[in-house]
Formats: structure tokens, sequence, C-alpha cells
């Protein structure tokens, strides 16, 4: 009987991972900004779910296992946190398409609803570098419940249910996570054809310009206020404090460019919902990583404000 009983259940769970492990995955790579993490805490979820299942495995898996799955990305959170880093911390870039992000199913809620994500943010925007970046204020309480309601579109009742609060605390820390991304509000640029299609222009624009070899043609492309942040994970040479200001920044990448040696190949592609560009340069000199991503962050004017670089190894593990 005890095997019969265990083979129901594991076949209970695998029908769950099949329905459930994409949905799971979205909310833990927006909870943690590791691509790693996500996978790492959805194997652990369903673990979880064959050591210690629902007592009522006849009610719908989905509430039980997102309650998991949100609550060990919140752990996950608060220990990378209290981990020293060295430079900026930058998310795990991933590749997405030009539509919602292909691993979002359609799903529905605790009431049988289908999670229509139209909530403040929408899919595609809630893994974008600036969304991702914003989120960092947030407490990981504060993080769970914006991400639910806000993009994951849950009624109040039902985050509480997850979270293990009451409805009235729910509403206060909703509150206040939206309060405190009001800086993000402010000067997001919702994502869309117009916004790929700039981002793919000054990508090619940008190259154009670092291989002219002059600071001067970069900072043309610059808004006043931009800034490069560089993820090296203390594994690379890299900035280890944000590079601030177009003349600044236009000599940066100026020196980097030169010092890179030749033999680099490079790809334009979809991450994060904008198009982004991965490097390889198998001759890399010693410090210099061999691969590297580069992502571009437009103002509403079209000039670059943020420039992304990620380098760090185990960033970058999920990338083709």
């Amino acid at each position: 009987m005890a095997t019969v009983a265990a083979g129901a259940l594991g076949a209970q769970v695998g029908e769950a991972f099949r329905a459930h492990e994409r949905l799971l995955w979205g909310l833990c790579y927006r909870m943690t900004g590791s691509a790693a993490d996500a996978d790492d805490l959805v194997q652990e979820t369903f673990t979880r779910a064959i050591t210690s299942p629902p007592a009522n495995r006849d009610h719908p898996w989905r509430p039980w296992l997102v309650r998991v799955a949100i609550n060990l990305a919140r752990d996950a959170l608060r220990r990378r946190r209290r981990q020293a880093y060295l430079g900026p911390w930058l998310p795990s870039p991933i590749e997405t398409e030009e539509e919602p992000p292909a691993y979002e199913p359609v799903v529905t809620g605790a009431d049988g609803r289908p999670l229509t994500t139209e909530g403040r943010y929408d899919l595609m925007e809630s893994v974008s570098f600036a969304f991702l970046l914003a989120l960092e204020v947030l407490t990981p309480r504060q993080r769970a419940v914006l991400l639910l309601r806000d993009v994951f579109d849950y009624a109040v009742e039902d985050t509480a249910t997850v979270l293990g609060m009451t409805a009235s605390n729910v509403k206060t820390t909703h509150h206040r996570a939206r309060a405190a991304m009001a800086a993000y509000d402010r000067t997001r640029v919702p994502p869309g054809a117009a916004r790929t299609d700039a981002t793919r222009t000054m990508l090619a624009r940008f190259l154009g310009a670092l291989r002219e070899g002059e600071p001067h043609a970069v900072e043309t492309l610059l808004a006043s206020d931009v800034c490069a942040l560089n993820d090296g994970g203390g594994e690379f040479i890299a900035a280890r404090k944000p590079v601030v200001g177009r003349a600044k920044v236009a000599c940066f990448y100026h020196k980097i460019t030169r010092s890179s040696g030749d033999g680099a190949t490079m790809r334009v592609t979809m991450l994060n919902g904008l198009p982004g560009l991965v490097i390889d340069n198998p001759a890399a000199p010693a410090g210099i990583a061999r691969r590297f991503v580069a992502m571009l962050e437009l103002d509403a004017a079209g000039d670059v404000r943020r420039i992304y670089n990620v380098l760090a190894t185990r960033k970058l593990a999920t990338l083709r």
C-alpha cells in the first residue's frame, strides 16, 4: 500500500511540476533577480512536495506550490542581501522573446479566474533590469506583495493566504511598496515595439561610435545623468563603483574597447525584454571576462541613461 501511495504522490507531483514549473520559475526569478537561484528554488519546491506534501492533495496544487516557492525565495533574497558583494550587483540576464516571455503560461487564480496580469506592471516589464533593480529598495515581504498584487494580479485575500498575512497587513505593505517604487514609476518607459526598435538602433550606433575610437562620438549618445554599472562578481577586472556622467562613461568604454583585444564576436538577442549584446572573446587577456553581456536602457528622449555589463560567470550560465 505504501508503494502504491508513493507512486500516486509521485504522479501527482510530476503533473503539478509540468503544469506550474514555468509560473514558479518566473515568480522566483522576479523575487531574487537570479536565474540560477530560480532554478534551485523550483527544484526545492518540488522536493518539498514529495517529502512534505500538502495535507489535502485533492485540492489544486498551485496555491500550495506558490506559497512554498515564494517563501523559499524570500529566504534566498535575505541570504543574498546579507552577503558582501564586490562592486555593483546586477540581475542575471535571461533570454526572452519580443512578446511576453515564453516561460509564462496562462494560469488561474485561487478563485479559478484567469490571471490576466493587467496589474500595474506587465510580465515583460517585470523582468527588465530597470524594474528588477527598482525592486531592490523593497523588503522581501514588500517585494513578494508587490509582485503578487501588481504583476501576477493576485487578489488581496489570495496574497494574504500565500504569505501568511492578514488582508489588512497586505494592504498596508502593498501601499508602502508602491510608495517605495515611486521614483521608478516617474521615469518608467514601458516596453513595446517602439522601445525595442529604438534600443536596437541605439545599440548599433553605440557600437559604431566605439569602433570610431573617439570618446566624443559616444558622448553624443548619452543622457546627462548616464550611469554605467559593471557586475564582475569579483571574478574579473570591472569598475567596482558606478561610472557616472557623459565624459567618464565615454572614456571608460573607450579604454575597455582598446584593452579587450581582437577576436571578439557578438550577437544581438532579446535579454530581459529588450535587445542586448552577448559578447564572446576567447582571446581576452588575463583578468578580462571571456564572455559578458551589455545592455542599454534609454530614457524617454531616446538617450542612453543606463548601461549594464554583466560579467559574473554564474549569472551567464543560462545563456546560449
